[in-house]
């Protein structure tokens, strides 16, 4: 019983990032997005719409992590829920 609690407030969101680089530089962070997602097509598609480089990077603990150049937060929000991601699981950090 006490695993199946763990397990139900551990949701599966999808965390949108920011991180500070040098100067005015950002990078954006995405985690956490559905299994059913390729992430090398996700990446493809961000890249060709927002107009910024990116990649795919392998975290032991976070899984497939994808960072892009810029601030592409709401961007990716807004992408992401216009392709049938509810709102409501889609968990934007920063400043």
């Amino acid at each position: 019983p006490l695993e199946s609690n763990d397990v139900g407030s551990k949701q599966n969101y999808t965390h949108i990032r920011i991180q500070q680089r040098n100067g005015r530089k950002t990078l954006t962070t995405l985690q956490g997005f559905p299994k059913d997602y390729d992430p090398k097509m996700l990446l493809r598609a961000f890249k060709k719409q927002f107009a910024c480089n990116g990649t795919l990077v392998d975290d032991e603990e976070l899984g497939q992590v994808i960072q892009l150049q810029g601030d592409q937060r709401l961007k990716i929000s807004t992408f992401l829920t216009e392709d049938g991601i509810p709102k409501s699981t889609i968990k934007l950090h920063g400043f």
